[in-house]
């Protein structure tokens, strides 16, 4: 059971630790707004993540097979998402976030929903799942349920940690930003947000152009 356990705590960090577009807005967040929303938007990501995991583990042929068949929709619809947010950041009013502290439930909830809107549209961490599983042989024939729903839980904590250790890094150096320096915050996330989402776009484009 403790190997289930460490295993599981060390997937949940490695899925979450690239430095990709959602940890750039979670970064961003922060900073505009404080630690909690910085959390929030880790837990979106950590739900789109945990249902992958968990469509991976039970190997959902049938899900699998309709995410490979349509990975480069799913791709592309999910670049341009997260360009589109890229714009929107680059163009955010920090002030106007700033003073969101007085709706935090509404907030809290969209800033959920968008990252895992953002997070679920890349269904290659698939594949990152597949290729950690084999290297901690984590789910096997012979996992029980109860082992597996353990393993589960704790890659969701391993998750958590990993946001939570990254929005306490970044909220220490919160105070050092005036108005003017979080709205260079927001120009600067969105721009590497929107070129993150135009690389994966040439990417995929390239990729399907070398399968062809």
């Amino acid at each position: 059971m403790f190997d289930i356990i460490w295993k599981g705590i060390i997937i949940g960090i490695c899925v979450s630790a690239p430095m990709g577009p959602i940890g750039v807005l979670c970064i961003q967040r922060t900073l505009n707004r404080g630690k909690y929303y910085g959390i929030v938007t880790g837990l979106g990501a950590t739900a789109s993540d945990l249902l992958y995991a968990i469509i991976t583990g039970y190997g959902m042929t049938f899900v699998i097979d309709f995410l490979q068949d349509h990975q480069m929709s799913f791709q592309i619809i999910g670049s341009v998402l997260v360009l589109a947010f890229g714009f929107y950041l680059s163009r955010s009013n920090p002030v106007r976030q700033l003073s969101k502290t007085s709706e935090a439930k509404e907030s809290y909830m969209q800033d959920f929903v968008t990252s895992f809107a953002l997070t679920i549209t890349n269904p290659l961490i698939i594949f990152l799942f597949m290729a950690l599983y084999a290297r901690f042989s984590f789910i096997t024939p012979s996992t029980q349920f109860g082992q597996a729903v353990i393993g589960f839980l704790c890659i969701l904590v391993g998750a958590c940690c990993w946001w939570f250790s990254l929005t306490s890094i970044v909220n220490f150096f919160r105070n050092k930003f005036n108005v003017r320096g979080l709205r260079w915050v927001n120009i600067i996330t969105g721009c590497i947000i929107m070129v993150l989402a135009v690389i994966g776009i040439i990417m995929t484009l390239a990729g399907d152009e070398f399968i062809h």
